[in-house]
């Protein structure tokens, strides 16, 4: 339909006006073509004719807007639109509509094309706002379009959208596509300012996947609203004209209905919580793209000033302002959370492609939300634990101070390389054994300032987390790695600054303390090198350490069917951990995958099993659950009311959020808007 020449109709459109005499019509004078073939469409329920007109008013459209008349190219799209939706949803062609005619899935082309143009006018204006109703005006029709938020978002949490066809992706693998009704958008995510603590874990740039749809139905007119040949559009309450809108209009209107106003509502649905939608008797999918958002978002400028994982390695310091957790969704308190650790000399980055994959699965969209951690990765691995499990504890403050939300105690996490070990020291029970490495004496007859005493005791004293119920430990040197070896020791602390707030307290603790501490390498000297070396006391502490009873372990090695020479010629391993130090034995299962140690989390078969083992943890939660709730003789449905979605409000994660929207036919009246 779109040539090289310009937009032009189908063969099958031209075949329809011959049929009824207007082809000549239309090489003369399309607009004459237009009016006739809507007074046409108004008399004769036929799919021939509401295709046609569909497809003429979009070419209109386009024509209009590639010469700069946005105003009339407004009005086309929104006849196209209307008109596309009849055909798809309307009782008059119920009986004669045939989806398994190509023209069927060239209609759900026609009315997302349409509506994508329609919404670039509307946000070169900035009138894309959730929330609000707008009205075109005609001289004997008018359009009524009220905005609408589906998901968890606030209605001014966006600053504006950009349009997925816009992008191509090169930061990531793949990309995750559903096909569909809708337009897939990328809503650039607005911060709420001062007084809301949640938003420090939200990234600024943040953006979101959002997919608009627009849904129509007629309501009696109760006069005509508009005077001559012109019209406006404008924001309901304040009617006052905004733009002309052109337009000659037949003594039909554009459906058949001249005594009728067009009521709409557009509405931007989250694809992670649904994507599929009821209209009227029909289930329709959602056209949705859930992997375009992201990266864009991976590409803002915000986020690569966050994403420095050399910074993290050198100057742990000057990290230290951009650690803590962080959500690139809205935080669901119904949702299980999946921490991500990253490694050694690296950052939040080295998951978006799992982070991407696993999104992919709809089963694992709707029962988890992805969390991710970034930590100074220059320190040793034990302060970072240690600071995690703080951050854990705040976060939980800020979003569930009084410990209700059942699906944080279910929190998986999953940790690369050094990642791995900051994720299992928050399940284990060091007792005084990280403390009887550096001092035989108590530690309550340490003399200081007490904020010092504090912020070492627990650097060196460790107790489960009892939210976290597994752990997936991937390429982790559980045993140390060689990589740390003297030489790259050496180096490490030529060029790694230690942290001067951990460095200055040990100090000021060893000054007053004289005799006090046996061995103060570990806490003035030690970078993250040399925490993994495998000579270092705290892995055989680890490695005895009791375990939380109620977490479940995993294990995902690197093994090279081909390792590199510097890897030597008995490497058995991914090129810097050795199987002998990544295996563990109380682990539930042991994947072995042919991968380098950088490259182990990327591939295919490491994000399957992390997907598998993700749906064995639902398994469990659910079971677990269904014990904890007696059987219902029969579970309450609640409806919204503004969006016509069911929800099931039993006590019980395995629900969750619905998984489909349930939408009304008809658009919500004024009263019962949210």
């Amino acid at each position: 339909m779109l040539r090289w020449r310009g937009p032009e109709i189908s063969v099958r459109t031209q075949s329809t006006l011959r049929r009824y005499g207007l082809i000549e019509t239309y090489q003369d004078d399309s607009q004459i073509c237009l009016h006739r073939l809507q007074a046409l469409n108004a008399q004769n329920p036929d799919t021939e004719l509401a295709y046609a007109l569909s497809e003429l008013s979009y070419v209109e459209g386009k024509i209009a807007d590639r010469d700069g008349r946005s105003s009339d190219a407004m009005n086309y799209y929104g006849i196209a639109l209307t008109t596309s939706y009849r055909y798809l949803f309307g009782n008059q062609l119920g009986e004669v509509r045939n989806q398994y005619d190509p023209q069927f899935r060239a209609v759900c082309d026609l009315y997302n094309e349409s509506l994508e143009d329609l919404l670039r006018l509307l946000c070169a204006e900035n009138r894309l706002r959730p929330g609000q109703t707008y009205t075109i005006q005609t001289a004997n029709q008018k359009f009524v379009i009220r905005a609408e938020m589906r998901g968890a978002w606030q209605e001014d949490e966006f600053d504006h959208y950009e349009f997925v066809s816009d992008y191509d992706i090169k930061t990531l693998n793949n990309r995750h596509t559903t096909y569909g009704l809708g337009v897939p958008l990328i809503a650039v995510r607005k911060p709420r300012g001062e007084g809301h603590p949640e938003e420090k874990y939200y990234p600024e740039g943040l953006s979101y996947a959002v997919t608009a749809l627009l849904r129509c139905s007629t309501e009696p007119s109760k006069g005509r609203g508009g005077t001559g040949t012109t019209g406006g559009l404008a924001n309901v309450g304040d009617l006052a004209s905004v733009q002309q809108v052109s337009h000659t209009a037949s003594q039909a209107n554009e459906f058949g209905a001249a005594d009728e106003n067009v009521v709409c509502v557009l509405e931007f649905f989250d694809p992670l919580r649904a994507n599929q939608i009821q209209l009227a008797n029909d289930w329709v999918p959602l056209e949705t793209d859930l992997t375009t958002p992201l990266a864009f978002f991976l590409d803002s400028e915000e986020y690569r000033k966050r994403d420095r994982a050399t910074e993290g390695l050198l100057d742990p310091d000057d990290a230290q302002e951009k650690r803590g957790l962080y959500m690139l969704e809205p935080y669901d308190p119904n949702r299980i959370p999946v921490l991500m650790v990253h490694g050694l000399w690296s950052s939040p980055l080295t998951w978006m492609d799992m982070f991407n994959d696993l999104r992919s699965f709809p089963e694992i969209r709707e029962r988890y939300q992805f969390w991710f951690y970034l930590y100074p990765s220059g320190q040793p691995f034990w302060i970072s634990a240690t600071q995690l499990r703080g951050d854990l504890f705040a976060m939980r403050q800020t979003f569930d101070p009084a410990g209700q939300d059942r699906a944080i105690d279910h929190t998986v996490l999953v940790g690369h390389s050094m990642g791995g070990l900051v994720s299992r020291m928050q399940t284990i029970d060091s007792g005084d054994d990280f403390w009887n490495l550096v001092s035989d004496k108590p530690k309550e007859k340490l003399r200081g300032p007490p904020q010092d005493i504090h912020k070492l005791v627990s650097s060196l004293e460790f107790r489960p987390n009892q939210s976290v119920g597994r752990v997936i430990t991937i390429g982790t040197p559980h045993r140390g790695s060689n990589l740390a070896n003297t030489t790259t020791r050496w180096l490490a602390g030529k060029v790694i600054k230690l942290p001067r707030m951990a460095v200055s307290t040990s100090t000021r603790l060893t000054r007053a303390n004289p005799g006090f501490f046996r061995d103060t390498r570990l806490l003035t000297e030690a970078n993250a090198v040399d925490s993994l070396a495998p000579d270092s006391p705290i892995f055989p502490v680890m490695l005895r350490a009791k375990r939380s009873s109620h977490v479940k372990y995993h294990n995902i090695i690197g093994v090279l069917d081909d390792p590199p020479l510097l890897a030597g010629r008995h490497h058995r391993g991914d090129g810097v951990v050795e199987y002998s130090s990544a295996t563990m034995e109380d682990t539930q299962s042991e994947l072995v995958v042919d991968a380098t140690h950088t490259k182990l989390h990327m591939t295919g078969k490491a994000i399957f099993e992390v997907r598998r083992i993700l749906l064995d943890h639902l398994e469990e939660v659910d079971s677990e659950d269904r014990l904890a709730w007696a059987p219902q003789s029969s579970t309450p449905l609640m409806s919204d009311g503004a969006s016509g979605m069911i929800t099931d409000v039993a006590p019980n994660l395995s629900g969750g959020r619905p998984s489909v929207y349930q939408l009304m036919s008809s658009p919500p009246s004024e009263s019962s808007r949210r």
